[in-house]
């Protein structure tokens, strides 16, 4: 399963490495590494339909990798946001939808290196998509809600609350082992990583 983004592509260069992602490129940098090839262009995310009678705009940060031979992976969501809860989930399922939707889009996505960039090299990045309900609202404000001014920062956030819930599930299997109970304040063992301060999963397809 892959994820969509919003796609701006800027000659511009901020990049920092973060875990193992390779190259980190912050959202509009990517156009220093990498552009489309020459006729291409980047397919969109459709708002889920399941969720169309509910009317609320929605957005995900969805960090993604590119490979060497430019084709996206590893898609993870980063930050989402909607206009009826904002990080809050209206109703279970919906998250997910929107995921997928964009993950559908962006797994069409193709680069080529930039001329003079270099060999190619691995990149990960992040696009922020906005799903707007009526034609009238504005794209730009829904996306500001899940943009990430630093990514090498959220990205350390998520590696760091990743480490923290595997050493809290290896405490619990050992303590689970030895037949102790520890009682669930003492320890939280998240089936996948969670945001700093939030028991939110940070999903990963």
């Amino acid at each position: 399963m892959r994820f969509a983004p919003p796609f701006v592509l800027l000659l511009a260069c901020a990049t920092a490495q973060a875990g193992d992602r390779g190259l980190v490129a912050p959202e509009g940098t990517l156009g220093a590494h990498w552009q489309l090839p020459a006729g291409a262009s980047l397919a969109t995310a459709a708002y889920p339909p399941q969720f169309a009678d509910r009317g609320a705009d929605a957005c995900v940060a969805l960090g993604y990798r590119i490979g060497a031979d430019g084709a996206t992976s590893d898609f993870e969501v980063l930050s989402q946001w909607n206009s009826e809860g904002g990080e809050q989930e209206p109703e279970p399922g919906f998250w997910r939808a929107f995921a997928e939707a964009g993950a559908e889009a962006v797994a069409q996505w193709r680069f080529e290196p930039r001329p003079g960039a270099g060999d190619p090299r691995q990149t990960y990045t992040v696009a922020t998509l906005a799903f707007t309900a009526a034609p009238s609202a504005d794209a730009r404000e829904v996306r500001a809600h899940c943009a990430i001014g630093d990514l090498a920062a959220r990205l350390r956030e998520i590696d760091d609350a990743g480490r923290k819930a595997l050493a809290r599930k290896d405490a619990l299997d050992e303590a689970r082992r030895n037949g102790a109970f520890l009682r669930r304040e003492q320890v939280y063992a998240p089936e996948s990583s969670t945001e700093i301060g939030s028991s939110r999963p940070v999903h990963r397809w």
